[in-house]
């Protein structure tokens, strides 16, 4: 029932994620964040397997870390996509990970861009993308609204467009989310979206 989604505007990448950590019927909590800070202008949100999605997406971002620290200069965005895919190749045949990936960066010279890898190790250069059962109701929504050439707040509005339908259609849908982007000035966190708050266990 994850739903992970991103997008490319004018300058920026955005991607969003649930933040429901999920267990057959029961739900753990919901202030999972699933997008990650792979370094100063990347991110990589993840869904899948919580075990395989906590630990893949470590072992990319140390690896990544530690490339610029080997040689002083980071991976560009598409360098480690495909880092990220050929781990994920290697892995399929001896003990594959259940994680599927989306990969957002901002390079001087290439700009902002935005890759979809999944669990299969399949790799495409995408300028919207989406995972999970959420992508149902996302892509659908993006096919309709989204344009190149959006700025922040157009593609941000987009975004609350998705969550709307994503929390109107899909039958357990999950109530929260977190937004970060990437564009020139580094990845940080946008916001987040909550219909629920964390409830806290009474004590007995």
């Amino acid at each position: 029932m994850e739903c992970v989604f991103g997008l490319v505007g004018n300058g920026f990448a955005i991607v969003a994620a649930d933040t429901s950590a999920v267990h057959s019927i029961l739900l753990h909590k919901n202030n999972e964040d699933k997008i990650m800070a792979l370094d100063s202008h990347k991110l990589i949100a993840a869904s899948g397997e919580p075990g395989d999605r906590v630990q893949f997406t470590e072992y990319v971002q140390k690896n990544v870390s530690l490339y610029q620290f080997r040689n002083g200069i980071p991976l560009t965005t598409a360098a480690a996509a495909n880092f990220t895919r050929g781990e994920l190749a290697t892995a399929l045949r001896k003990n594959p990970y259940s994680v599927n990936i989306l990969m957002a960066g901002y390079d001087k010279e290439a700009g902002a861009s935005l890759y979809y890898i999944d669990y299969i190790a399949t790799l495409h250069k995408v300028d919207k993308g989406a995972f999970g059962y959420g992508s149902y109701f996302s892509l659908s929504t993006m096919d309709r609204h989204y344009r190149s050439d959006m700025s922040v707040e157009e593609a941000i509005e987009l975004v609350d467009k998705c969550i709307l339908e994503i929390r109107s259609r899909l039958v357990i849908a999950p109530p929260n989310f977190v937004i970060k982007i990437v564009d020139k000035d580094g990845a940080r966190e946008y916001g987040w979206r909550l219909s629920v708050k964390d409830v806290t266990t009474a004590s007995v």
